[in-house]
């Protein structure tokens, strides 16, 4: 093992046309490299040596599957059979690492571990990638399939096929992966998989007999899945005789050596201490460590072709880390790989401290917290009404409050989060257009007179699936948010599949809550980005004895103006308190009045000590008393109380 690391360090490339092998580990020929069955053995380093296992016998696996169908339980069953964690019986989301993620019970940021495993007499790596089901985070699905070149597709036996089923399923499809279906939960007493296993065969052309009925919490069945993922899983392509590339899909900070880099290797080797460049941005990195994930960072000899593993690479910031990027060693250029679209933030909400005096720290956990979430888009931004604070972006409201949580739990942070928005799209007459990421930046009335050609908001693509008794109220549930009937098709005898157009605006507030309170919770929702559209939008102001709110503002549709701005003013009435002077609570769109709440003054009985006399006495106290509370309402200042924001924040029920 010593002199495997020595030739490591000192062996090194002399031509493209003379190509040596990095690591002497790896000089053996396929023929012998078959003929044993290598253990992964430690080092003095507590290194495992993986280098014994060809590609031929690796396989990238990942679980996909809708929210709550029990991927992470089928990830700890598996942990348990191929030694990688104790049979304690108290193994429960083992590689869900996040407080919030235990919690909440759901997967939030792709995990990846490998597990060796021995079948037939042959002792095979297998790199397991644990993703999220949830349809805010499909783009961590995405980039995790992208790493894998086969998944196992799990669906509840009781609930049968859900919403998130059918987009991971054409997500790992586009990919060209290799897709092995299976029931989990069969031994409930509610389970169908007979059921189930029809949905599946009508739904995506899987035949019935090539899935696997198993129980991921009782362990029955577990034994047939990795045989089946080596059997109808290809082997990883590449060359261990090209030149090191590899594609970087995840990365974490970690407080002592900086950024983590999760990498498939797709050609060649990588050792301790070689040097690798970014095809991004040409940067060059001195390799510190690699390693598996097993399930905690564990390092190896060398990662090679066809292996998942991390890498330590000197790298300080997570903004030099670009997911999708490829690399490749130094002065032995590689074509890029695709890489990946860019995460697109869908929701923008305003963050604030409660107190001011918190600026500073809280500033300072947002940016430890966005260097494990680089989906998140950071802004600052400044409110008259609400102080400094930071316009953020997200790929969802789930994601808006999972980092909320975060925010709170694990840094200890009191904040105020706006109403979440989306991104509109102004065109002007002159052929330019502009992206409205906050309600400030929205063209008043004369602008959009005189100046805009027309205002575009986000669409997408709505999928639904539910029981055939409530398509009734599912149709009516999405033509009252504005939506477009596309199609429905019956997926079985008795549940429904339903298409339909909705604007994003509708679905970032209470969409999912009404979806669940009218199917009675049977119901499940995914949606995928449909482009921008035209729409006749307007900005609603809220107005406080004639002064502008600016953190109240909204942007929305022409047709949701009146009822949200008397929802509004009504909701203001019941938490401003009650002043010296009236308060008039005003919305107005388009420079019109929507409507109008007044909070009442208080009134001191100032005719309380006189006793019989003449009027003129009291009428001299009460003209004296109304001209004083002429003058205190012109210098007079309403106080906004934070619960008025809360108020607004929170959908009523």
């Amino acid at each position: 093992m010593l002199q495997t690391r020595l030739a490591c360090a000192a062996w090194r490339w002399h031509t493209s046309a003379q190509w040596t092998r990095h690591c002497p580990a790896m000089a053996l020929s396929s023929s012998s490299r078959r003929s044993y069955v290598i253990r992964p053995a430690e080092g003095k380093r507590g290194e495992v040596d993986i280098s014994m296992i060809p590609p031929e016998r690796i396989r990238n696996f990942s679980i996909i599957a809708h929210i709550d169908h029990g991927k992470s339980t089928l990830a700890d069953r598996l942990l348990e059979l191929t030694g990688v964690i104790s049979k304690t019986g108290k193994n429960k989301q083992v590689l869900d690492k996040l407080k919030v993620e235990r919690e909440r019970g759901i997967t939030v940021k792709a995990q990846s571990v490998s597990m060796f495993y021995e079948y037939k007499g042959q002792q095979y790596l297998m790199n397991l990638i644990d993703t999220p089901g949830h349809v805010d985070f499909s783009y961590e699905v995405s980039r995790s399939l992208a790493a894998c070149q086969g998944t196992i597709l799990l669906v509840d036996a009781a609930q049968g096929i859900q919403a998130q089923t059918v987009a991971n399923f054409y997500l790992a499809f586009g990919e060209g992966l290799s897709v092995i279906p299976m029931l989990n939960k069969v031994d409930l007493p509610t389970a169908e998989p007979e059921r189930a296993a029809k949905q599946i065969e009508s739904a995506f052309e899987i035949e019935a007999d090539r899935i696997l009925k198993i129980s991921a919490k009782t362990g029955l069945g577990i034994e047939q899945v990795l045989p089946a993922v080596i059997e109808q899983t290809p082997p990883p392509p590449g060359s261990a005789e090209k030149p090191f590339k590899a594609l970087l899909f995840d990365t974490w900070y970690d407080t002592y050596v900086g950024v983590v880099c999760l990498m498939a290797v797709k050609d060649g080797s990588i050792c301790r201490g070689d040097r690798i460049v970014s095809s991004h941005s040409g940067t060059k990195y001195e390799v510190m460590e690699v390693g598996v994930m097993h399930p905690e960072q564990t390092p190896t000899t060398l990662l090679r072709v066809g292996q998942v593993g991390y890498i330590v690479c000197n790298m300080k910031s997570i903004a030099e880390a670009h997911v999708g990027d490829t690399f490749y060693r130094d002065r032995f250029p590689v074509e890029a790989l695709p890489g990946f679209v860019p995460a697109k933030s869908m929701v923008f909400a305003g963050v604030f401290p409660i107190d001011a005096g918190e600026f500073d720290r809280l500033n300072e956990s947002i940016q430890k917290l966005t260097l494990n979430d680089s989906s998140v888009s950071v802004h600052k931004e400044t409110s008259a009404a609400l102080g400094q604070g930071w316009r953020l972006g997200f790929l969802g409201t789930l994601h808006m409050d999972v980092f909320r949580q975060r925010l709170e739990e694990e840094y200890d942070t009191n904040i105020l989060i706006t109403s979440p928005t989306v991104p509109y799209q102004i065109k002007y007459r002159d052929g330019t257009s502009k992206f409205i990421r906050t309600p400030a930046d929205f063209p008043d009335a004369n602008t959009m007179n005189d100046y805009v050609e027309s205002t575009m908001e986000p669409f997408v693509i709505s999928t639904l699936i539910f029981p055939e008794k409530y398509l009734g109220s599912m149709l009516e549930l999405c033509t009252t948010h504005r939506g477009e009937l596309q199609n429905h098709t019956f997926i079985d005898e008795s549940r429904v599949m339903l298409k339909c157009r909705l604007p994003m605006a509708e679905i970032v507030t209470d969409f999912f809550d009404k979806l669940k309170s009218k199917s009675q919770g049977f119901a499940s929702f995914d949606y995928e980005e449909a482009g921008y559209d035209a729409s006749d939008l307007v900005k609603m102001e809220v107005l406080l004895n004639g002064e502008a709110v600016d953190a109240l503002a909204a942007v929305m549709h022409k047709s949701s103006v009146i009822v949200a701005g008397r929802e509004i003013a009504s909701r203001l009435k019941d938490v401003i308190r009650r002043q010296l002077f009236d308060i008039i609570i005003q919305t107005t769109a388009n420079g019109k009045i929507v409507a109008r709440e007044t909070v009442k003054q208080l009134r001191k009985n100032v005719t309380a000590k006189c006793y019989g006399g003449d009027i003129t006495r009291k009428m001299k106290l009460l003209n004296k008393q109304k001209e004083g509370k002429k003058r205190m309402k012109r210098i007079g200042k309403v106080d906004l109380p934070h619960e008025a924001f809360l108020t607004i924040v929170k959908r009523s029920e």
